[in-house]
């Protein structure tokens, strides 16, 4: 038994082992996708075949110096734009991290300086490639999804004729596929654990953000059965999802119970929409299934399993909104507060500050006379306020007389501590 055993491990690793040589082999030597096919013998056209025979041998160190050489030696070649997408593409093609970084700066550049070129398009989309190439399961980092689904929205946004156009559409909705497991998982998570407003807060705007998603349906389930143990005040926000799921997803398997859900609150069953029912139609005779072996060596891979994702439809373009959760109560003044257009417009006429006085300068209890009104001095008080003021500066407190009390000190009326002078002092020169 335990022979038999081994002998199936190592056939499956010879097998594997075989498999993996047959395909580097069959990548390295894969024709150039942008070769030139003018026959010269031009030294430049012959410096660039020489390096696109090397990108397809896999000898990619020698094709990039041949290449820099071309770019170098020739600067007015008619090949400059295709040497230089040779570079990149000689980076895509040896991958790694190191590899895929180079190629997305080569590739970018190249659409900066050439970007009315048909290669522009397809660099486009190698860009959305590297990062579709680095994507990771729902349950990790979301940083290259969201790059990969940026880069791909470019596509279709920048290049709408091009014929990436349906491969780009196809890798976009397989990436949000992707990022809607993710937030699917984190809402379940809530759900199962009974946490019903933070469950609600995940699966809210789950549906409307990635309407393409293969569980769209479950989660606006989930949704409102959350939101049917939060209390009476959520009532509506149940039935609304109830409502999305007849409306959306006719062919759900969660259709028939949101129909009598809804018929139990009272509240009015929508109609199907017949675009929802043949998209559904259409994804339940294409969709794939992972196999057996896909299934059973699954966790052994980094990438996410994206064969549940649609196959038709158009992608989510908008991005995600961020949504107040329910359960967080609205203010009264936002609720019952002004609601209209505030505009801010220049004032071109005299205001009150140029035709009344400052009223800090004013008494207490004074009114002005609307009138007469009075006439500013300086400082920008009126003369009867100014000569109150001067009245109430020349009322102080009177100082004592240091004589009279020295005479009142002393019953002669002489200080006898300071000498008085006479009253008529001596003349010297008239004795």
């Amino acid at each position: 038994m335990g022979d038999q055993s081994f002998m199936k491990r190592r056939n499956a690793c010879a097998v594997g082992f075989a498999a993996a040589i047959l395909a580097s082999c069959g990548f390295h030597h894969a024709k150039y996708e942008n070769p030139i096919a003018k026959d010269t013998q031009q030294p430049d056209k012959i410096l660039f075949d020489k390096a696109i025979h090397d990108i397809e041998r896999g000898r990619y160190e020698v094709a990039r110096l041949t290449l820099n050489t071309l770019i170098n030696t020739y600067d007015t070649s008619e090949y400059l734009a295709k040497a230089k997408l040779a570079i990149a593409d000689s980076w895509y093609r040896e991958g790694g991290v190191q590899g895929l970084t180079q190629a997305e700066a080569e590739y970018k550049d190249f659409i900066l300086f050439y970007p009315t070129m048909e290669e522009a398009a397809e660099s486009q989309k190698k860009l959305c490639d590297i990062h579709y190439k680095q994507m990771d399961k729902p349950d990790r980092d979301p940083n290259q999804a969201l790059r990969a689904e940026q880069e791909c929205k470019q596509v279709l946004i920048q290049y709408p004729n091009s014929k990436f156009v349906p491969g780009a559409e196809q890798e976009l909705r397989d990436i949000q596929e992707v990022l809607a497991e993710a937030e699917m998982r984190a809402g379940t998570f809530y759900y199962n654990k009974g946490s019903w407003a933070a469950a609600a807060n995940r699966l809210s705007g789950l549906a409307d953000t990635y309407p393409l998603y293969s569980r769209a349906d479950e989660a606006l389930w989930k949704e409102a059965d959350a939101y049917s143990h939060m209390g009476a005040r959520f009532r509506q926000k149940s039935g609304e999802a109830l409502a999305s799921i007849v409306r959306s997803y006719p062919l759900s398997e969660y259709a028939d119970p949101a129909r009598k859900k809804l018929a139990e609150m009272e509240m009015e069953v929508p109609q199907p929409d017949p675009a929802a029912v043949a998209r559904m139609k259409y994804e339940l005779e294409n969709r794939t299934k992972p196999g057996m072996l896909s299934r059973a060596t699954g966790w052994l891979h980094s990438a996410p399993d994206t064969s549940a994702a649609a196959k038709a439809g158009a992608p989510q373009m908008n991005n995600p909104k961020q949504n107040i959760p329910a359960s967080v109560p609205v203010p009264a003044e936002a609720a019952a507060g002004f609601t209209g257009d505030v505009t801010v417009t220049p004032v071109n006429g005299t205001s009150a500050l140029e035709t009344q006085p400052d009223a800090r300068s004013a008494q207490p209890g004074a009114q002005a006379s609307s009138s007469a009104p009075a006439t500013a001095v300086a400082g920008g008080a009126t003369p009867q306020a100014q000569e109150d003021n001067a009245n109430a500066k020349g009322k102080k407190k009177p100082k004592k007389n240091p004589k009279k009390q020295n005479n009142q000190n002393n019953p002669n009326g002489q200080d006898s501590q300071i000498p008085q002078p006479p009253a008529n002092p001596p003349n010297p020169t008239n004795p």
